[in-house]
């Protein structure tokens, strides 16, 4: 196997709550994953990180805010391609409370918007950031 070609990934996705609201930030253009879609906040793990510990490095990394994991609220998996070679994704759902509401995206062209759950179809979410969602939502 070609050593740039990665293995199995390990990803982290958190649903931040805040009175009643869920977070969702649009993804820059210039994302070569999804770009500007709609979505929670979710990344990969870094090697030997928990998910736990991971899913709130992103959510700073990603929006700025600090956050608390309530707790697990699932897991989902994609394939994805990587020059040509399937790449198995791995991502465990956390439902996390917002401890800081000051939010501060890395690209100008990146928004972000607090939606009750009738208003998740205001925006281009996708069906897979919206089954996370869904997930936190009925095992709250």
């Amino acid at each position: 196997m070609d050593m740039d070609i990665p293995g199995d990934k390990r990803l982290a996705a958190a649903v931040v709550m805040h009175q009643g609201r869920v977070l969702l930030v649009r993804r820059s253009e210039t994302e070569r994953f999804l770009p500007r879609v709609w979505g929670v906040p979710c990344g990969k793990l870094e090697p030997g990180e928990s998910p736990r510990d991971g899913v709130l490095r992103e959510l700073k990394e990603e929006t700025g805010l600090l956050g608390e994991v309530v707790r697990k609220v699932g897991e989902s998996s994609f394939v994805s391609e990587y020059r040509g070679h399937e790449v198995k994704n791995w991502q465990d759902n956390f439902l996390v409370k917002a401890l800081s509401l000051h939010i501060t995206l890395p690209e100008p062209d990146q928004a972000y918007a607090w939606l009750t759950p009738a208003e998740l179809s205001s925006v281009e979410i996708d069906e897979y950031n919206l089954d996370i969602v869904r997930q936190a939502l009925t095992n709250s």
